[in-house]
């Protein structure tokens, strides 16, 4: 039987429909977010990549909205998928490091810390509103069980909580392990094959037969539906199956891409099929900008600055399609300035659910953007680490620190801007700019090469605006305790839940925890 609870949220989704207009739903809105692993802007055919392999994002797009200024929350992996499921950036969630100034952090297998049970993950409040929810792919919210999905609001989990590097020897690092609900079903490499000579992993295959099962099961059985899809075939190491192996004129990362993009031109049929469509919002996006340092075996940021790990465009501004026949008209494209947080309060507001009142968050609702075609002036924060190195409010953007990466990294070959370098803006070294930050036009200047001269009329009146914005947005800021400053080999997926049932377990080194090391 119905709880009060219950019709409380359907009255509210129901109420959230009325607002916008258009013909009411009972049904609660099914939610999907498909969050890709280094995907960048320019990686759409729709978005102008000159190959053209990605028809069914590309039809996407066109009988839906796209967003072409939508950002993560910071420029690596684990950060960017705290902010999105917690709605707050990497400095109030605690994902970030205070152990050297302004260095990205992230989950690897010898990190201590993880998503703290204080913070409150969209999956947690859609479960309270009756949701059934599933995580396909990357976790990257920390790999210890208290970290895990299934504690944080997920009812069900098919895939792994770090990145498929490897292959691991077991005995100085273990594979990682792969899970189904609570507990390991194998290891990448051993039971979940990768060839790193060749490429070919069925592991995208996988993950969309997972994702198309859970849309027949929920659309059986009437209850709302929240799948987070995050498959990372286009995260070195870069990997495809049989079917879509030397089909691109990209290469391997472009295999990676066909596949992604038939696997979401699948999902969306299924929804069709199920008659689920109408009552499906789809949000598909990317973790961070491509990685520049993969050269040819990366994405691309098309006209934006640099790549995954900095603050410049191409680190942070990220392709965005959001899908909703019969709710979302087709064919728009919309400047609203939107982040990864936004889909946690856009969620919670078509559920018709509350976040806690104790906190602050950093998402809007994009339902009237996505629904009306209404945009609001709002301000974007680029951190990384612990340090706020720019930010952009309406064409302008500001940026207090510039850093790309150290000489000593560079001659190793690791580049965040390869072939980009632009004297004072591009620097090696962290350079504090917060005296007379350097000032860009999006709109003139979307590559960030021309910053506008500080004695000008349009840089006085610019910067006045913005630095209210971040003096504003620093007196507030409670940050985090730092979840990304320990490390220990001990804690390492040595034993991971399950293991005992597949006699799989291995043998750990005893705990010695010390200070993570964070080069960049």
């Amino acid at each position: 039987p119905k709880m009060a609870g219950d019709f409380a949220v359907q009255v509210g989704a129901v109420f959230v429909l009325c607002i916008y207009g258009g013909v009411v739903q009972a049904a609660t809105p099914n939610i999907i977010i498909m969050l890709m692993d280094d995907m960048g802007w320019g990686d759409l055919g729709i978005l102008g990549q000159p190959e053209k392999e990605t028809p069914n994002l590309d039809r996407m797009a066109a009988e839906g909205m796209l967003l072409t200024d939508f950002y993560t929350a910071n420029p690596l992996c684990s950060p960017s998928r705290a902010a999105l499921l917690t709605g707050r950036l990497p400095i109030r969630n605690g994902f970030y490091t205070t152990n050297d100034h302004a260095r990205n952090g992230y989950t690897p297998q010898e990190i201590v810390g993880g998503i703290a049970d204080s913070e409150v993950l969209v999956s947690e409040l859609l479960a309270q509103a009756g949701y059934r929810n599933k995580i396909i792919g990357k976790w990257h919210l920390g790999h210890q069980p208290q970290y895990h999905p299934l504690r944080h609001g997920f009812h069900e989990w098919f895939g792994a909580p770090n990145c498929h590097f490897g292959p691991y020897d077991n005995k100085a690092t273990p594979n990682i392990p792969v899970y189904n609900g609570s507990d390991m079903v194998g290891r990448y490499y051993e039971d979940f094959p990768i060839d790193r000579a060749s490429g070919e992993s069925n592991l995208t295959q996988l993950y969309v037969r997972e994702a198309l099962e859970f849309i027949d099961r929920q659309a059986a059985s009437a209850q709302p539906f929240f799948l987070y899809w995050a498959p990372d075939a286009t995260h070195g190491p870069l990997y495809a199956s049989r079917g879509f192996l030397s089909t691109s004129r990209r290469g391997l990362y472009g295999d990676a891409v066909r596949e992604l993009d038939d696997g979401v031109g699948k999902i969306l049929a299924r929804l069709k099929n199920n008659d689920q469509h109408t009552n499906t919002l789809v949000f598909f996006t990317s973790d961070n900008g491509a990685a520049m340092v993969s050269r040819t075996e990366g994405g691309s940021n098309g006209p934006f600055l640099c790549g995954k790990q900095t603050t410049f465009e191409g680190g942070m501004r990220e392709p965005a399609i959001a899908w909703w026949p019969s709710r979302i008209q087709p064919g728009q494209t919309s400047h609203q300035l939107s982040t990864v947080m936004d889909l946690f309060t856009t969620a919670l507001e078509l559920a018709g659910a509350a976040p806690p009142s104790d906190r602050v968050y950093d998402g809007i609702s994009l339902l009237p953007t996505l629904l009306n075609g209404t945009e609001v002036d709002r301000p974007v924060f680029y951190y990384r680490g612990n340090e706020l190195m720019a930010v952009r409010y309406g064409l302008y953007k500001a940026h207090f620190w510039t850093w790309t990466n150290g000489q000593d990294e560079r001659s190793r070959g690791i580049d965040f801007c390869r072939g980009e370098d632009i004297p004072g803006v591009t620097t090696m070294q962290q350079v504090n700019h917060t005296d007379s930050p350097l000032l860009f036009h999006l709109g003139r200047d979307p590559g960030e090469r021309y910053s506008i001269k500080p004695k000008s009329a349009e840089y006085k009146q610019a910067m006045q605006k913005l630095a209210e914005l971040v003096a504003n947005h620093r007196a507030a800021l409670v940050p985090g305790e730092p979840q990304f400053n320990m490390c220990d080999s001990a804690v390492m997926n040595w034993a991971p839940p399950g293991c005992e049932k597949l006699g799989r377990c291995l043998k750990g080194p005893p705990s010695k925890p010390y200070k993570c090391v964070w080069t960049h």
